[in-house]
């Protein structure tokens, strides 16, 4: 800081302004009178008046000393994830040391370090407009940027901060100076989906639209390109593109579950990096409309279930059909007589039976209504990857028993018929398998195993049944207990279908909330859906994820082995990894985590399941363009004032110097300077009268001797 002294004139009057005022009004008017009379010496008079009105006023010589303030100059280091390419992170940290120790009078510069902000790339103006908002407007002095050029908030037009006003309510302009992290204009290609969906149709085509695009000096649209893409880990295949011009692309989508899609393209020679030359979206498989058949075999309690759940889905296409009137009631009415419709058993069970995604027989009982060649396409439906869903009563046991027939041959049970039916109260129960597997693990309020059947009303629990079979034989995965713990319902694997056969037909009963009533809408979705292979139900799952370059691969599983397999982790270079998993005591599963830093799609393999994970770009501004480039911020530099500087490389830094200037020339090849604001404070202020009181009195005297004079002479 430094001491100055400043000089003025100042008044304090002896007498009140307004008295001041009157006697000066006064004297005019006197003079004015005295000319138009022909008096002499009038004006003499009026000098003598305004001297002595002059030494009322009380002229001082005022002198005032103040400091000079310091300036204060931002640096705003850019740290953001893109100067984390080659030597620019390097260089920023080596320009931002030596302009923070470059010594200049009257000039503090003050460091800003500014990373990742979110999803919306590297805002520096933001930072700037936080920075500057701690600093007295009239001692900033402007700022520096040292980046890549990779800003996402430039505004159109100087920020407010770097135009403020004087005490004089002019506006004055900051210069803003920006230093970038390389040698000069670089070129890069990058890679962009410009549409994906997040689901597709299974059996359908995924529609992707993606673009390759050059920027930098020398580059240009229509340059000869290979698109590499690859599904799941899958082998890649290879696409011809030009660059600049939009590409469709269709990917077969063979199966409902998620899709990792990888696209890169070749490099751009001389890029200043390729890891936007590649990307990766995620699509879900879905199912189009699932078709379920459902047969009743007698109007019952249970079609009201069925009909609200399956039409409460709006993705379902259900066909219900019940036999209202079975062969054997045949009383001779003729058929244009009956208001039935005729069951279209040939239509259903030989036409169209593999369009249906599941079937579901709802104490159906054969009675000769379906022909044993029927029965077996059933039962080849199923093997050949459809869903089948029988709920057992009396029926299952009677003499058109489902078990004696083809169909039997795919079912996970087998009831005697003379021991099978159980006819009392119980509770349904998970069993130690049904707590594990997914169907059945997250319905709430199953009955603790101690509890009695008999138990009538458990708040929170489910409700009492009053009768099931006993099967004497199973096969498949037992996750519900009836009486005596007998299997009540029982879920299997038959070729490429599935099976399920619940061994009672009274769910129905919770659904009206008998004894507490129980989940049953719940319960059936989740069957129905397993049968339809829905990826989060399976009973053995492997997944894995990545999140902050970590891996973490877990595993499901129902199984009671003892020591979980090993998993095979391949990375997207190709290389190998086989890690050990761990019990997670809390829900049973297996986990594993691996540090993951390559970018692209990692295979997981326990050896029956593979699992696949890609890492998700935070910020996808901040990666779409690499290049370190002046055609962001030159304009708003220009516009400040302030000027451009390429760094070059680590060891041969091109740093300019740093002045202050009187004049409008802030910059140069090889210096940059911010203004003299002359910022000050006060600290001290004096006065004394401008002349001694005799001096005044002499003068006023001289003059009004001086107009008597004139006035006595002829």
């Amino acid at each position: 800081m430094m001491n100055s002294l400043m000089q003025s004139i100042g008044f304090a009057p002896l007498l009140p302004l307004w008295l001041l005022g009157l006697l000066g009004i006064a004297g005019i008017l006197l003079c004015a009178w005295s000319l138009y009379n022909g008096a002499r010496g009038a004006l003499l008079r009026l000098a003598a008046l305004a001297s002595l009105l002059f030494w009322l006023a009380g002229p001082q010589h005022l002198r005032e000393s103040w400091h000079s303030l310091p300036q204060t100059a931002l640096m705003l280091v850019d740290q953001s994830p893109s100067m984390s390419i080659g030597q620019r992170a390097v260089i920023a940290r080596q320009a931002a040391d030596a302009l923070a120790h470059m010594q200049v009078d009257g000039l503090n510069i003050r460091t800003i370090t500014v990373r990742q902000n979110g999803h919306d790339g590297t805002r520096l103006f933001e930072a700037l407009d936080q920075a500057a908002a701690d600093i007295p407007p009239d001692q900033l002095a402007g700022a520096m940027m040292v980046t890549d050029g990779q800003v996402t908030d430039v505004p159109a037009n100087l920020p407010d901060r770097l135009r403020p006003r004087t005490a004089m309510g002019e506006q004055r302009t900051l210069p803003l100076h920006v230093l970038l992290t390389a040698k000069g204009e670089e070129t890069d290609r990058k890679l962009q989906i410009l549409e994906a969906p997040p689901y597709a149709i299974a059996g359908q085509p995924a529609h992707l639209r993606v673009l390759a695009e050059d920027s930098g000096p020398g580059t240009h649209a229509g340059t000869p390109a290979e698109l590499t893409l690859r599904v799941n880990g899958e082998e890649p295949v290879v696409i011809p593109v030009t660059t600049g011009t939009p590409q469709d692309i269709n990917i077969p989508v063979a199966r409902p579950g998620q899709m990792l899609i990888s696209l890169s393209v070749s490099p751009l020679a001389g890029e200043v990096s390729q890891l936007n030359n590649q990307s990766i979206t995620h699509i879900m498989g879905i199912r189009d409309r699932l078709r379920v058949l459902l047969i009743s075999g007698t109007p019952n309690q249970g079609e009201r279930v069925w009909r609200r759940l399956l039409k409460a889905d709006p993705a379902v296409d259900l066909i219900h059909f019940t036999i209202l009137r079975p062969p054997e009631k045949d009383d001779g009415t003729p058929l244009s007589d009956l208001a039935l419709i005729a069951f279209p058993v040939k239509e259903l069970f030989q036409d169209k039976i593999n369009q249906f995604d599941l079937i579901i027989l709802d104490g159906f009982e054969n009675r000769s209504i379906l022909p044993h060649s029927y029965l077996e396409n059933i039962a080849n439906f199923v093997r050949r990857g459809g869903g089948l869903l029988l709920t057992a009563g009396p029926e299952f046991v009677g003499p058109g028993s489902l078990q004696e027939t083809p169909v039997g041959d795919v079912l996970p049970a087998h009831v005697p018929p003379e021991t099978g039916m159980v006819e009392r109260q119980f509770r349904p129960r998970l069993t130690a398998q049904g707590r594990q597997h997914p169907v059945t693990a997250a319905l709430s309020g199953a009955p603790d195993a101690n509890m009695p059947d008999s138990t009538t009303t458990v708040a929170g629990a489910w409700g009492p049944w009053y009768r099931a079979l006993k099967p004497d034989s199973t096969h498949g995965e037992v996750l519900m207990s009836g009486p005596d713990a007998a299997p009540l319902l029982v879920l299997d694997r038959v070729d490429q279908g599935r099976v399920a056969l619940l061994l009672s037909d009274q769910i129905w009963l919770w659904s009206r909330g008998e004894g507490g009533g129980g989940p049953q809408a719940e319960l059936l979705r989740r069957i129905s859906h397993w049968l339809m292979k829905e990826p989060e139900l399976e009973e053995e799952q492997l997944a894995a994820s990545i999140t902050d370059n970590v891996l973490t691969v877990t595993r499901h599983s129902i199984s009671t082995e003892a020591t979980p397999p090993d998993v095979t982790v391949t990375a997207p270079s190709g290389t190998q990894t086989t890690l050990h998993l761990h019990a997670a005591p809390q829900d049973g599963s297996q986990t594993t985590t691996l540090p993951a830093n390559e970018a692209g799609i990692w295979q997981v393999t326990d050896g029956t399941h593979t699992a696949y994970a890609a890492p998700v770009q935070s910020d996808i501004r901040e990666m779409t363009d690499l290049r370190a480039t002046a055609t962001k911020l030159a304009p708003i530099a220009h516009q400040s004032g302030g000027g451009v500087f390429w760094l070059g490389a680590p060891k041969h830094l091109a740093m300019p110097t740093i002045r202050m200037a009187e004049s409008n020339n802030l910059h140069s090849t090889d210096w940059l300077a911010f203004p003299q604001r002359g910022a000050h404070i006060v600290t001290g202020k004096s006065a004394e009268p401008l002349l001694p009181t005799w001096s005044m009195l002499l003068v006023s005297l001289a003059f009004l001797f001086a107009g008597w004079w004139r006035e006595g002479r002829n």
